[in-house]
């Protein structure tokens, strides 16, 4: 595995592999995926009482809620640094 755990914020980590999506929240369906996975018992808060600004599916269809942008948490998959050192040495120098 290269890219292991992800930060999505206030010290909450998500293995990179199990990850499907990460989606914005604002739209009506993505409002009742977050309601059938509370029913579920598979909806995961990891916003510290802030405001939901990210929602991670993962291929157990578990839904993690996230108050970092939808597009910052996709740089971080990315990104060759820090916590994602087995990346690093992958990647050819810039």
């Amino acid at each position: 595995m290269v890219n292991d755990l992800v930060n999505i914020g206030f010290d909450n980590f998500v293995n990179s592999t199990r990850v499907i999506t990460i989606l914005n929240p604002g739209s009506a369906p993505m409002k009742r995926i977050k309601e059938e996975a509370k029913i579920q018992k598979k909806l995961i808060d990891a916003t510290s009482g802030r405001r939901t600004r990210a929602i991670i599916i993962t291929d157990s269809n578990h839904i993690i809620l996230s108050s970092i942008q939808p597009d910052t948490i996709a740089h971080r998959f990315t990104e060759p640094t820090g916590q994602n050192l087995e990346l690093k040495k992958v990647l050819p120098s810039r």
